[in-house]
């Protein structure tokens, strides 16, 4: 898809194309925008709109989305079960789904700069705080998995589950995708031609690579909303904090000794995108209460693999938090 971008934005430079490709972006935003609407509520925390969705009652558990998605991730099935027994917050980071980016700068397009973990754990801490949110078992999976961590370290909570979490550094560089969107020529000129000529229900085979190797569940890729994905804007904040994500990682690994509070990782073995052995694996020795569980031939989305074994870290976390 990236590719196919690249050679297309060769238009912009042809007088009037950019308005009409941008026009043609606008289209597709707002027709995603009316497919895919706010499903919860938004805060104003310091000039930034934050989206969230909260269910039950009971001990506080929040759960962070991974990387290019938004809250609907949960809120497919994993959250109404936890809402049995708990009140669940889930919210979009910023920049995704219906939260703002943290600062208005960070939205130029051709701004190469972007929220750290630290950054997004600060800003979804202080909403949390505005709704009676004090200490939680706060819940990250992939790209979220960091900002969980930020969040332990940084701000009060009662226990951590990363699943599948980006929380260690990795060895090797991304992928051109990263490097394109995530610079601040690429993030700035080829989003516009991605959202104007990509075909939001015909990203399946990208939504398949991600749940590899099991299947994505019947209506998932309807209700997780492509098209919000596909704007203009969280492509490149997507793009721009996966790309910087690593020298965060490394400063926040350094910290995991002095992380004394309970934390359950829960990693799939065949998880190609973010390996066990590289993440989870490393992690799990150097956190004074990790415990990790390792789901055999379960690739990167356990939450809806194996949305049991989930359910029972969080169960796990809270009792060892006493909050069960």
């Amino acid at each position: 898809m990236i590719l196919r971008a690249a050679a297309l934005t060769a238009a912009l430079a042809i007088p009037g194309c950019g308005y009409w490709i941008d026009a043609r972006a606008d289209r597709a935003e707002a027709d995603a925008e009316k497919r895919w609407p706010p499903v919860g509520q938004t805060l104003d925390v310091d000039g930034t709109q934050v989206h969230f969705v909260q269910q039950g009652q009971g001990p506080d558990v929040v759960l962070i989305h991974g990387a290019g998605g938004n809250l609907r991730d949960f809120t497919f099935s994993m959250m109404g079960r936890l809402a049995q027994d708990y009140r669940v917050t889930a919210f979009d980071r910023p920049g995704l789904g219906y939260t703002g980016r943290a600062a208005p700068a960070l939205a130029r397009p051709f701004n190469a700069r972007a929220e750290s973990p630290q950054d997004q754990a600060a800003l979804l801490a202080a909403a949390a705080r505005q709704i009676g949110i004090e200490r939680p078992v706060v819940l990250g999976h992939s790209y979220g998995g960091s900002v969980a961590m930020a969040w332990g370290l940084d701000h009060p909570a009662s226990a951590l589950v990363i699943v599948g979490g980006a929380i260690m550094p990795w060895p090797g560089s991304l992928g051109a995708q990263y490097k394109v969107l995530g610079s601040s020529l690429g993030g700035a000129l080829v989003p516009p031609v991605v959202t104007a000529f990509t075909k939001p229900m015909e990203t399946g085979e990208v939504v398949d690579s991600i749940f590899t190797p099991q299947p994505v569940p019947d209506g998932y890729l309807d209700h997780v909303g492509p098209g919000l994905s596909l704007r203009r804007g969280t492509l490149r904040a997507n793009a721009r904090q996966v790309n910087g994500l690593r020298p965060h990682i490394v400063t926040m690994a350094a910290r995991y000794e002095s992380l004394d509070l309970p934390v359950e990782l829960i990693h799939g073995d065949a998880d190609e995108i973010v390996p066990l052995q590289v993440h989870a694996a490393q992690a799990a020795p150097m956190l004074p209460q990790g415990n990790l569980t390792v789901l055999e031939g379960i690739g990167h989305m356990p939450h809806h693999a194996r949305e049991g074994a989930v359910i029972e870290a969080v169960n796990r976390a809270a009792s060892r938090a006493g909050l069960r």
